[in-house]
C-alpha cells in the first residue's frame, strides 16, 4: 500500500508519452542540403580584385611583380591588427586578389628592373581594375 503515491505520477508519465512522441514526429525535418553550384557561379560569388601593372613609356605589362596589399584595423588603443597579402602578376601584367580588404589599403609594387611604388587607395568597388605604372630607377654614374 505505500506504492500507491507513486502511482498517479507513473500513470501521468504514461499518458503522456504517447503525446510527446506525436508532438516530435511532426516537426519538420531538418532543411536540405544545399544544391551544389556550378563552377562558373562560384567563380562570380568570390570577390575579387584585379591589380593591372605598367611600365615604362611604352605601357609594357611588368610580368612576376610582387603586389602587397597592407591594412591596418585598430581593435583596442593598445593592439592593432595588422594584415597582408602578397600575390604576384600574370604574363599580361594583372594580379588577382582574392578576398580583398576593403577600406585604406596600402598596394606596394615590387618588381626587378623597376621603382619600386607604394600609395595608400581607398578600395570600396571591388570590379574595377586598379591600374598602376611603374617608373624605371635613376641611373648612377
Amino acid at each position: 500500500m505505500r506504492l500507491r503515491p507513486f502511482i498517479f505520477p507513473v500513470l501521468l508519465l504514461a499518458l503522456n508519452l504517447p503525446a510527446a512522441a506525436a508532438l516530435f514526429a511532426q516537426q519538420d525535418p531538418a532543411p536540405p542540403a544545399p544544391a551544389q553550384e556550378t563552377s562558373s557561379q562560384n567563380a562570380s560569388a568570390i570577390k575579387r580584385l584585379a591589380i593591372e601593372v605598367t611600365g615604362g613609356d611604352a605601357n609594357k605589362p611588368v610580368e612576376n611583380a610582387s603586389v602587397y596589399l597592407k591594412t591596418l584595423e585598430q581593435h583596442t588603443i593598445l593592439k592593432d591588427k595588422k594584415s597582408e597579402i602578397n600575390v604576384k602578376t600574370n604574363h599580361n601584367g594583372i594580379a588577382h586578389v582574392p578576398e580583398p580588404p576593403t577600406g585604406r589599403v596600402l598596394i606596394q609594387v615590387v618588381a626587378e628592373g623597376w621603382k619600386t611604388y607604394g600609395r595608400w587607395y581607398d578600395i570600396a568597388d571591388l570590379k574595377d581594375t586598379l591600374k598602376i605604372h611603374l617608373e624605371r630607377p635613376p641611373k648612377w654614374y
